[in-house]
């Protein structure tokens, strides 16, 4: 096995305990909703899920262990990118901040200040910001 498949077999596997965490925090009210559906498979599609991986996460999520990054730069890193895909797939509503708010949980933001943070998280994104000025926003808004 060479470097690069060790690479490549330990990014697939993150990205499918990724997705599996967020299928675990969707499945947190006991269904999937046909929104959730919709936006899972759109983050299938960009985590280069295959559609059997997805199929079996779905079947099993929990045998996937929860690893919500340590390091706070890498949450706040996928809250942007989850954050972006909701707002350009214009998923509107309640529902939006409802999934955004569960997700963020999931990521390991605290459950008392996750709607400021996905309220906040919305907004720059509405904004057009970029990933730095993203992350110094949120970092920053409490003062």
């Amino acid at each position: 096995m060479s470097f690069s498949d060790l690479f490549d077999s330990g990014f697939k596997k993150r990205n499918e305990d990724h997705f599996a965490a967020i299928v675990r925090v969707a499945m947190a009210d006991g269904f999937i909703s046909s929104d959730e559906r919709a936006f899972l498979d759109r983050l299938a599609r960009s985590l280069d899920i295959s559609e059997a991986d997805y199929n079996l996460i779905l079947q099993d999520y929990k045998s996937h262990p929860i690893n919500p990054p340590h390091d706070y730069e890498r949450r706040l890193e996928r809250l942007f990118d989850l954050a972006r895909m909701v707002y350009v797939d214009h998923i509107k509503g309640d529902l939006e901040e409802l999934l955004l708010r569960k997700i963020a949980v999931g990521l390991g933001f605290h459950p008392e200040n996750v709607k400021y943070i996905v309220d906040k998280a919305l907004t720059l994104v509405g904004n057009g910001v970029d990933l730095d000025t993203f992350m110094d926003e949120i970092k920053n808004m409490n003062k």
